[in-house]
């Protein structure tokens, strides 16, 4: 009988263990899911990603910071004073004040005489100078540089021309060949060169 219960015993034992063990792990729990090598990639790539995302939030950046240039500075521009204005071509010695010519009226040959080619002929004019210099010798009529000069010859001063003096001014002029309507344009001149701005002309008609 002994026996028997021992044995017994055993096998409950047994049926014991069998009894922990199904209740253990017989029963059937979740799962875990297999993946497919696509999802498993996917999967990787994701969180390699999102790990360099992280790294480079929290590292410092490199990137040196754009240093922007200073626009250049220039100097100002120069303001006018009240000089002399800036004039292309040659520097003369200013005329104002010291030169001035005024015309009065003509003296001999007026406006559109008509002449005969070739013709020889002394034109006066009646001036008055203006100025605040006196003219003297050296002083000239001038040929002014357009229209015809018709071999024109200024006759000298015979006095000095005291400024506000009133003075009759003769050029010998010969009138061209051709028919024509001809003009002679002339400027006082000093000894140094300086030409008056004012101008004085002749006018005739060769027949």
């Amino acid at each position: 009988m002994l026996k028997l219960r021992l044995m017994t015993s055993a096998q409950a034992l047994v049926v014991i263990g069998a009894l922990l063990l199904t209740s253990c792990g017989g029963g059937e729990g979740e799962a875990t899911p297999t993946l497919s090598p696509d999802e498993i990639q996917t999967h990787a790539i994701g969180t390699f990603s999102a790990a360099l995302t992280q790294t480079a939030r929290a590292a410092p950046s490199n990137t040196p910071v754009p240093t922007l240039t200073p626009a250049p500075t220039f100097p100002p521009l120069a303001t006018s004073t009240g000089g002399t204005p800036f004039v292309s071509g040659p520097t003369v010695a200013p005329t104002a004040g010291c030169y001035g010519l005024a015309f009065m009226s003509d003296v001999t040959i007026p406006d559109n005489t008509a002449m005969t080619p070739g013709q020889t002929f002394t034109k006066t004019w009646k001036v008055k100078n203006n100025g605040s210099c006196p003219w003297g010798a050296g002083y000239v009529l001038a040929y002014a540089g357009y229209a015809d000069q018709m071999s024109g010859q200024f006759v000298a001063f015979t006095e000095v021309i005291q400024p506000g003096q009133e003075v009759e001014v003769s050029v010998q002029f010969a009138a061209p060949d051709q028919a024509g309507e001809y003009l002679s344009a002339w400027q006082m001149r000093n000894p140094a060169g300086v030409t008056f701005p004012e101008i004085i002309f002749v006018k005739i008609l060769v027949q």
